[in-house]
């Protein structure tokens, strides 16, 4: 039997894949914010993602922004190191920027971080594609069938970048920040404790191989990293390798490092730039 617990949710949301939900209670939490825990196939486990809805627009279609965060992290980093729902509002206010949902999971919290891959025991790769998006409309159901953009930081970088490619149709575009960009740079931030990551045969590992095999269906594509940063150098690699295969994309270099004030600052980009795909579409659209 499937057992739903949801809390003042309207009864188009009571749809779901999920056969267990776990919801917080609205007022306990900043204006729009809700915490939710599923009960992941993907994952054979419970998982859990937080979502900001703007408030003031129930009621209205938005899309869907997955945030993924980096090693050590989880899914309340984005809201409460990043203050991302601080950012899209101000930009909404002051920018004119339109209402997105912003749906932010855990990587499923395999060691240090999964890298947002298939493990033997756990796909963390579908958790992210195919479930995550779900618990979106779970909660905010005006999203259904609106775009889904996918950004993530460092380790949500390197997810971002193959999901992304891999996954292509299923997300309008795609903003990477100061990423990881294969597997031995994912290493140099997992401790020793979290041992090997046991993980089945799939595409490759490194970012730039995913986007050169996808490359013709590829979403428009936005890069950053920080003057600072000690992945710079791997970024500006990648940001080459894409200019010699003739892969389109946006790239950029601010100051900072490795950072949250980072992160934050540059966070609005990722926003600006989706939004800017989301008038492209309504532009073309009849």
């Amino acid at each position: 039997m499937t057992a739903i617990f949801r809390s003042n949710l309207p009864e188009q949301g009571a749809s779901t894949m999920f056969a267990t939900i776990e919801i917080s209670r609205p007022e306990l939490l900043p204006a729009g914010v809700s915490m939710v825990t599923v009960k992941s196939e993907a994952l054979n486990r419970r998982a859990d993602v937080s979502v900001y809805v703007p408030p003031g627009n129930e009621g209205r279609a938005m899309p869907q922004v997955v945030l993924l965060h980096g090693v050590y992290g989880s899914h309340w980093a984005w809201l409460f190191k990043g203050a991302a729902h601080q950012v899209l509002t101000r930009l909404m206010q002051e920018e004119g920027l339109p209402p997105m949902a912003l749906v932010m999971p855990s990587d499923g919290l395999w060691g240090d971080g999964s890298g947002y891959l298939k493990h033997r025991d756990a796909d963390y790769s579908r958790w992210i594609v195919e479930e995550v998006p779900q618990v979106g409309e779970w909660v905010c159901p005006q999203v259904a069938g609106q775009p889904v953009f996918l950004a993530g930081l460092s380790m949500g970088g390197y997810g971002t970048l193959r999901l992304g490619a891999l996954h292509a149709q299923r997300f309008a575009g795609l903003s990477a920040h100061s990423s990881v960009t294969d597997g031995e740079d994912l290493k140099r931030f997992l401790l020793k404790r979290s041992g090997e990551m046991d993980l089945v045969e799939q595409d490759p590992l490194d970012a730039f191989s995913c986007l050169q095999n996808h490359a013709e269906n590829l979403p428009p594509l936005r890069l950053d990293c920080g003057l600072e940063d000690e992945l710079l150098e791997a970024n500006r690699r990648l940001h080459a390798r894409l200019l010699e295969a003739g892969i389109p994309h946006d790239y950029a270099e601010f100051p900072g490092g490795h950072t949250w004030e980072y992160w934050e600052t540059h966070l609005a980009d990722a926003l600006r730039f989706f939004a800017s795909i989301l008038e492209t579409q309504s532009a073309v659209t009849p």
